[in-house]
């Protein structure tokens, strides 16, 4: 008998507006190969998405990209969203806000602002944004964002070039005032799984930085809130990735192609594009979305393990990208008989020198150049 469960309503949707973005993050998770997208889909055609979204269940609403406020409707989709009753978030670099659109995006109804940072000094975050003036500016924004009635929400991404900041950076975030701070160790996949070796951090470097966060929130204890998300080649269960495959969560790519994870383009699936499906036939019924739905796609060791009702086999993104199989255990579990593969990335990580990065950066042309190499 099947146990591919009916389809729970999407409770959140990630609306990836745009891959432009006017910084060059060699972490970010679009997808490597973004120059093959096809064309935006225009405010009609994201409308309608929210629309059929809502109308579907979805609660949640996070605007991202690329850069969402490079997109010059980005109000008129906000407005819409607070419309239908959608609580929004706008996920962002900072770059490209001033204080006129913080409050113009108020006014439509935007309800949550998270801005990024790449690190607490100047010259590491011009090395890894590409942009001399972005950390300046981020200072600002997150101010004008506080002013304007938000929470101050900040994001970190932390790798081997920036991890030992942690208490410079946790120090930052609270002479800045923020309210929340998410210290989000890079999770590979796009372009930071192309320079895994560069960005991942040691076993020690990872300790010592949650060690320090601890010690933060002891001697803190009513001060901001910290999250620090572990990178999941350092653990020994997977997570429970989006509370499973196409369970809660819906994303929308630039061009139309839905996916049931905002990492899955990668994968061996036609997944199907809302220019031509709308979302209720997608989510309920597509091949794509229902591929890893339930338990029956599993193999052993998921299949008998008592633990799979709690982590769903893991990532099958990270299954993919590993061993090139989405249908393997993620291989970051310890009962994988390809774990392997992990300790492996581990210990190339640990054997590579800090001091030259050598990355290579998140930009349209190194995209192309990249799709050239694979024809």
């Amino acid at each position: 008998m099947s146990s591919i469960p009916e389809a729970s309503p999407p409770l959140w949707l990630l609306a990836e507006l745009t891959y432009r973005c006017p910084l060059q993050c060699p972490y970010c998770s679009n997808p490597v190969e973004m120059a093959a997208a096809g064309e935006e889909l225009d405010t009609e055609d994201w409308l309608r998405v929210l629309r059929q979204a809502r109308g579907l269940g979805a609660a949640q609403l996070g605007f991202s990209g690329g850069e969402p406020l490079v997109r010059q409707d980005l109000e008129v989709l906000v407005a819409e969203a607070s419309t239908l009753g959608f609580y929004s978030n706008l996920i962002t670099s900072g770059v490209g806000l001033t204080g006129d659109r913080v409050r113009s995006l108020r006014e439509a109804g935007l309800d949550h602002i998270q801005v990024s940072f790449q690190s607490s000094e100047p010259e590491v975050s011009a090395l890894l944004s590409g942009s001399p003036k972005a950390f300046a500016h981020k200072l600002e924004m997150a101010q004008a964002v506080k002013a304007a009635g938000y929470p101050m929400v900040l994001n970190f991404v932390l790798h081997r070039h920036n991890i030992d900041q942690t208490e410079q950076i946790l120090q930052l975030a609270h002479e800045l005032g923020a309210d929340y701070v998410e210290l989000a160790n890079t999770q590979y996949h796009g372009w930071a799984l192309l320079n895994r070796e560069q960005l991942m951090p040691t076993r020690e470097q990872l300790q010592r930085a949650e060690q320090v966060t601890n010690a933060w929130r002891e001697a803190h204890p009513d001060g901001m809130r910290i999250y620090f998300v572990v990178p999941d080649y350092f653990e020994d269960r997977p997570k429970p990735c989006m509370n499973g495959w196409a369970q809660m969560f819906l994303a929308v790519t630039p061009d139309g192609v839905a996916l049931p994870c905002h990492s899955a383009r990668n994968l061996p699936l036609e997944f199907p594009n809302v220019q031509q499906q709308d979302l209720e036939s997608i989510w309920r019924h597509s091949d794509a979305f229902n591929a890893y739905r339930g338990f029956d796609w599993m193999r052993e060791p998921c299949r008998s393990c008592p633990e799979k009702e709690r982590d769903f086999g893991g990532c099958r993104c990270q299954a993919f990208a590993l061993t090139g199989d989405a249908a393997q255990a993620d291989p970051v579990c310890t009962k994988s008989n390809q774990r392997s593969l992990v300790d492996a990335a581990l210990g190339a990580a640990s054997a590579q020198e800090s001091g030259a990065p050598g990355l290579r950066y998140r930009t349209l042309q190194a995209s192309k150049d990249i799709l050239a190499r694979q024809v």
